[in-house]
Formats: C-alpha cells, sequence, structure tokens
C-alpha cells in the first residue's frame, strides 16, 4: 500500500447493507457503496480509525491493501512478495493468514493462506501465530484476490461494556441497524419490554447521548506500522456528548435480567439516561406522556421455546401495545410471520431477513398506532 487512500471495506450481516450504508454516509464518509456483506468506502488511516470509533453498525473494519488476479499458488506466492508489508505491519507483532475460495482455479483456502503467511513471515520477519495477533484476510473469487488487514481485533460489537448476557443475546451492531431502521434518532422515548441484557436500551442511550460506540475498547490498528498515537489520542478526544433524560426504557419479567441491564448501563456510562424495570408484559405502561418507539427482541422458535408455545406471549404482547400505546411505533424482531401475526398489530411491508444466532430474523414496523 503505497498510496494515502485505499479500499476500505465495512462489514455487515447480509441484508443490512444498505442501513449501514446510509449511517456511513451519514457519518460524513465519502461516496458509501453497498456491496454484498458490506460497505466500501475510500479513505486513509484516519478514516480507519474514524470507521472502528464512531460506526455503530459495522461488525469489522478491513483497510484493503492489494487486489489482483491470480490464477495459481505460485502467482499468488510472487505477488504477495511485492506487498510492502513493512509499510502496514510491524515486524514484532504476531499475524495470522485466513482465505477464503470461491469459483476460482485456486481453490485450496489453506494452501493459499499458506502462500501469503510464508510471503509476510520471510519479507517482513514478522512471527506467526495461530490465534490472535493481526489478521490478515485472502479473500480468492472468480480468479480475483484482495487481501485485507483486520483493523478493528475484537468485532465491534464488543463495546466493552458488556459483561453480562441473557440467553440469545442480540448483538449491539444489529441492534444499532434495527433502530435505525425504525427511524430511531436519539430524540424520543424508546421502550424494550423483553429487554433482557439490555442491548437496546443501552444503544439507544447512547446514541441519544451521542457517545462513541468505540470509545471503551482496543482496536487491532494500534499495533500497525501506521499507527499514530498522538493523533488518534486527538480524534479519541473529540467529544459531542449531550445531556440526556431517562428516555430510554427497559423492563423484564426476570428479574436477573433487569440486574444484567443496568450493570451493563452502567458500565456504558449511560445509566443516567436508562430506567429499568421488573414487570410481566401485562403490567407494561408507556414510561410517559410523549409516544416513541417500542423495539423488542422477542423470543422465537428454536431459540427460547417452540414458536407455538410462543403464540399467547405474542397475542399479549399485541394487546397491551393496542390498548396503552397509541401514537407509538413498534419494531419487532422475531423469526416467523405467525408470530408477528399473532400480535394482531398492523406492520408495514418488510425487508429481506437477516442472519442471527443460526437463524432468520426479520424487522417488523408500524406506524403510530391508532388510539
Amino acid at each position: 500500500m503505497t498510496t494515502n487512500q485505499f479500499d476500505i471495506f465495512l462489514a455487515t450481516a447480509p441484508s443490512l447493507e444498505a442501513t449501514l450504508c446510509a449511517e456511513v454516509r451519514g457519518k460524513g464518509f465519502k461516496i458509501p457503496k453497498p456491496v454484498p456483506g458490506g460497505v466500501v468506502i475510500r479513505g486513509g488511516w484516519p478514516e480507519v480509525w474514524r470507521a472502528n470509533l464512531w460506526l455503530r453498525g459495522a461488525g469489522r473494519v478491513l483497510a484493503r491493501i492489494d487486489a489482483f488476479h491470480v490464477t495459481h499458488l505460485a502467482q499468488l506466492d510472487a505477488r504477495s512478495r511485492r506487498i510492502p508489508w513493512a509499510e502496514v505491519m510491524r515486524a514484532d507483532v504476531p499475524f495470522r493468514v485466513e482465505a477464503a475460495c470461491a469459483s476460482s482455479r485456486i481453490y485450496h483456502s489453506g494452501a493459499a493462506a499458506q502462500r501469503v503467511a510464508t510471503a509476510i513471515r520471510e519479507e517482513l520477519g514478522a512471527p506467526e501465530a495461530e490465534e490472535g495477533g493481526i489478521l490478515v484476510r485472502v479473500r480468492i473469487e472468480d480468479d480475483y484476490c484482495t487481501i485485507s488487514v483486520d483493523t478493528s481485533g475484537e468485532p465491534l460489537h464488543k463495546r466493552g461494556y458488556k459483561q453480562a448476557v441473557n440467553a440469545a443475546p442480540m448483538r449491539e451492531t444489529m441492534a444499532a441497524l434495527f433502530l435505525q431502521q425504525c427511524g430511531y434518532d436519539g430524540r424520543e422515548p424508546v421502550l424494550d419490554p423483553m429487554c433482557g441484557s439490555g442491548t437496546f436500551v443501552i444503544e439507544a442511550a447512547e446514541i441519544a447521548a451521542r457517545l462513541n460506540p468505540g470509545r471503551g475498547r482496543h482496536f487491532a490498528f494500534e499495533q500497525l506500522a501506521t499507527f499514530d498515537a498522538e493523533a488518534w489520542e486527538k480524534m479519541r478526544a473529540v467529544r459531542r456528548e449531550v445531556p440526556t433524560t431517562a428516555g430510554c426504557h427497559g423492563s423484564d419479567r426476570d428479574a436477573g435480567a433487569i440486574a444484567m441491564s443496568l450493570a451493563n448501563a452502567e458500565r456504558a456510562g449511560v445509566a443516567e439516561g436508562t430506567v429499568f424495570r421488573h414487570c410481566a408484559i401485562s403490567d407494561v405502561v408507556p414510561p410517559g406522556d410523549v409516544p416513541g418507539l417500542v423495539i423488542v427482541n422477542a423470543p422465537y422458535g428454536n431459540r427460547l421455546g417452540d414458536s407455538a408455545d410462543l403464540l399467547p406471549l405474542y397475542q399479549a404482547l399485541g394487546g397491551v401495545l393496542t390498548r396503552r400505546f397509541a401514537g407509538w411505533r413498534v419494531g419487532l424482531i422475531t423469526t416467523e410471520q405467525r408470530l408477528a401475526r399473532a400480535t394482531g398489530l398492523n406492520f408495514l411491508p418488510t425487508s429481506a431477513p437477516v442472519p442471527h444466532g443460526g437463524q432468520r430474523v426479520t424487522l417488523y414496523r408500524t406506524d403510530a398506532l391508532s388510539g
């Protein structure tokens, strides 16, 4: 990588590319382009740092350091040795290589990874690691090879605050994109009546407070040769926090879930902007006079119970929302249309399902509920 500008790939779950692209555009990144599995932007290392620090919906940030046509392993070996690895990586930091091949004459991903790893080890002098270290990703598709460095390290949904989780938690990155799809921008109340470990509520509170999602963690790019610690600290020091009222609410019938949510909100620094209440669905009421958004990742079949047994729960949820939440919008995440329909709510057209926890979930949205 000899130029100051290069492609940066922002990964997300399939079917959420357009939503992530809207976030990327809204954060001021130039010419974002949705592609299968994510969004591509053009920029330099400051853009890589900002993407890791700012973006809520991206799962990883990959810096593409080279791309070329390749048809056999000897060619891959030669091209890998021409990459100026010392401009990007450090000789004293371990690395590992992962490869994926599809519809290409190079079809053995293990052999491809080995060729690139050998080139890095011999040209740069860095030690190879079985686990951890800087991850170099090699993708060969239709005889076209893209080599990238994972600048994030741990997946970006690991914000650094969620030490306690309940069963089948939703990733923070996905929760943030679902909130965005529901039109949430931090200026209205939010309620999750089945909050679990508090993911939706805490994400909403961070959005309302204009907190950077990556503020409390470290990233792999801090171990690269391109890292400028002084410039990074200046970037991290810029804060646009705004005072918030307790506009983000969660409730759950499980007292343990409420305890987890309270602890996670405290660690995230949004305890003052969140309220959690121990109660059943039948006792859920609007948290104030101003309508907002109800968002819920309800239990679904093959995850926390058989779907047929869950129909009464969805019916009860729909009844409570219909009777008590006039003027509120609803976002419901579930796996089956019949569960969503059991609520009796009038849903808008849906987007494509999203992979989650080995299943495919769909966001069902409503307009403001009538009284």
